[in-house]
């Protein structure tokens, strides 16, 4: 990833009007090569490409989470990997080829950042909390319908909400208590698999955007990540706003 952002990518759009370049295809095609090698009877749902789905275990893949600022030049692009048995993520790493971050975490183990353990912030509220959302205001293929209501609240209650076009690096730095919470209203597992794990063994939680449990080695119902505290408030602002739209 690094070297193709090094030496210039091109970029083409999907019918979904998101970019792709040729690092998302090839880290893909590559993880399903080494997948396929190793574990002959596990899946690999990836972005852009998918192999033996519907099996028990299944790598649900991120080859560049954030094509649209990596293809412009901007580095906060990452590399998400889960290993999901039965749905449910039991593994995930997400690797930041820029600051040469590493998060990642197993089932019962804990979270950790380049070997040193971390875990969420003890933030109870919304003052002042850094959020990243992703789709609420626009997107292509909405879980629930995007609107300005759910940010305007979010603003009132005092919060600071960014859209990065890039979910798992801030979802990752939930993880690391620095952000408090990430929102995502977008139906792609392949951005929340790796985070399930690694927010939820930071000691925060992870749900659809309704508050509810779901699979990852299929369609979403988008995802909240964050600190386990502000969690409620953020399922009931959007709750409040979706119908309104």
């Amino acid at each position: 990833m690094s070297l193709s952002f090094a030496n210039g990518t091109s970029r083409e759009w999907k019918e979904d009007r998101t970019p792709v370049t040729e690092a998302d295809t090839k880290i893909n095609s590559l993880v399903i090569e080494r997948i396929k090698a190793k574990y002959p009877d596990h899946g690999v749902w990836g972005e852009e490409e998918s192999h033996n789905l519907g099996v028990q275990m299944t790598w649900v893949c991120d080859p560049v989470d954030g094509t649209m600022p990596f293809s412009h030049g901007l580095p906060i692009s990452t590399f998400a990997l889960a290993l999901a048995r039965d749905g449910q993520p039991i593994v995930g790493v997400v690797y930041d080829p820029f600051m040469k971050r590493m998060f990642y975490a197993a089932k019962g183990t804990g979270a950790y950042l380049n070997g040193d353990r971390i875990q969420v912030s003890d933030k109870d509220d919304l003052k002042d909390a850094l959020l990243d959302e992703e789709g609420l205001r626009d997107s292509t293929k909405p879980v629930i319908p995007t609107g300005d209501g759910y940010i305007e609240e979010l603003i009132e209650a005092g919060a600071r909400p960014l859209k990065l076009w890039a979910v798992v690096l801030p979802s990752a730095l939930v993880a690391a208590g620095e952000f408090t919470a990430t929102i995502f209203n977008v139906p792609k597992p392949e951005d929340g698999a790796a985070i399930k794990i690694i927010v939820e063994e930071a000691g925060g939680k992870v749900t659809d955007l309704f508050g509810n449990e779901q699979r990852y080695d299929q369609p979403t119902k988008g995802y909240i990540a964050s600190n386990g505290k502000v969690h409620q408030q953020l399922v009931d602002i959007i709750a409040r706003h979706k119908d309104s739209q």
